[in-house]
């Protein structure tokens, strides 16, 4: 992996964002801001799995006035998502959010720019230049130049103010534009980034073009914090930014679950196994310890082809064997096989 390009760092709240600092997973909520309480829950759900940012939607000025009231209740940094209505981000600002994200392409004006500029420098408050190409209605290939110049023409409204406090994103649903894209600012600009793929979809199909194209980035050294967009629950949109950082050894988060594709060797379900497995460890919250986990459809393979695990199972006809780092040390059946296995991890 190539080494993480230097940024400049940018304070959001507790949070630093560049700077050499560690990749920021944030997410975004799902609930309608004017419900208090269905929102200040899902922020809760997201600060227990990991989430570091929250983004929040702000359509409205009714909505500020609940944020406001949010933001009385959560103890993470709020984003306020703000679009068409520069006013709407100036009174975010006024409400004390941490950081603002604005879209220049529905946010006309520079004068109204300068307005949502001039406020963030008082307050102190970080804001997100953020693009995506859905906002043009232009061909894929010919909103990549758009997005950016767009980017560099609001740029130039902020730095006239000395404003530096800013993150810059520009993306698209496609996988190689955004990539592209990404790889220009990088090479353009040292101020942080925010990256992913816009509207990846939902959870299989959104995490494939996710893994691809944040990862690719990461690879290349590119991106500070990240947003895995799906039509799912934002605790999976931060499951599955912190996984792809594990992956890509950049972050520690949670079990290593190594389980095989199976084959006519198998004979049990093993399907069924790691999915009763999966279902425990996250009740049992034990999903985010550091392990390596391993379970296996063949006990005769099983241990050796994942020595390298922590602990594990591998599965015979109605029986298996309990081994750590590859080492047999108990005989398991197949009813009590999870349970066997969980015991040993709250060990461990």
């Amino acid at each position: 992996m190539e080494k993480r390009k230097k940024t400049y760092a940018v304070k959001v709240g507790n949070v630093v964002i560049g700077g050499g600092n560690p990749v920021v997973v944030q997410t975004m909520t799902k609930t309608s801001t004017l419900d208090v309480e269905s929102t200040v829950k899902q922020i809760q759900r997201i600060k227990e799995v990991g989430g570091k940012l929250v983004r929040v939607a702000v359509p409205n000025l009714d909505s500020v006035i609940a944020l406001k009231e949010i933001k009385k209740q959560v103890d993470i940094p709020l984003v306020a998502d703000v679009h068409f209505d520069y006013r709407i981000a100036v009174e975010c600002i006024k409400i004390g959010v941490e950081k603002i994200r604005i879209n220049p392409a529905n946010i006309k004006g520079k004068e109204k720019l300068a307005e949502v500029c001039k406020m963030a420098k008082d307050y102190n408050v970080a804001v997100r230049i953020g693009l995506n190409a859905g906002s043009y209605k232009k061909k894929l290939k010919d909103v990549k130049s758009k997005l950016i110049s767009e980017v560099e023409e609001t740029l130039n409204i902020f730095e006239k103010f000395n404003f530096k406090n800013l993150v810059l994103s520009a993306k698209t649903t496609d996988v190689v534009s955004t990539v592209e894209i990404y790889q220009l600012l990088s090479d353009k600009y040292r101020y942080p980034l925010h990256i992913g793929i816009t509207e990846a979809g939902p959870l299989f199909y959104g995490s494939i073009k996710s893994v691809l194209g944040i990862g690719i980035l990461l690879w290349e050294g590119i991106g500070d914090t990240i947003r895995v967009s799906l039509t799912s629950s934002p605790e999976d949109e931060v499951k599955t930014g912190y996984y792809i950082l594990q992956y890509l050894n950049l972050a520690k988060y949670g079990i290593d679950l190594i389980s095989c594709p199976t084959c006519g060797r198998c004979e049990t379900n093993l399907l069924e196994i790691v999915s009763r497995f999966e279902n425990k460890i996250e009740n049992a919250k034990l999903n985010f310890k550091n392990l390596k986990i391993a379970i296996m459809g063949c006990e005769v393979n099983g241990p050796g082809e994942a020595s390298s695990a922590d602990v594990g199972i591998a599965m015979g006809k109605n029986s298996g064997v309990l081994f750590i780092k590859g080492k047999i040390v108990k005989k398991v059946s197949v009813e009590n096989c999870v349970e066997e296995l969980i015991d040993r991890i709250k060990q461990l």
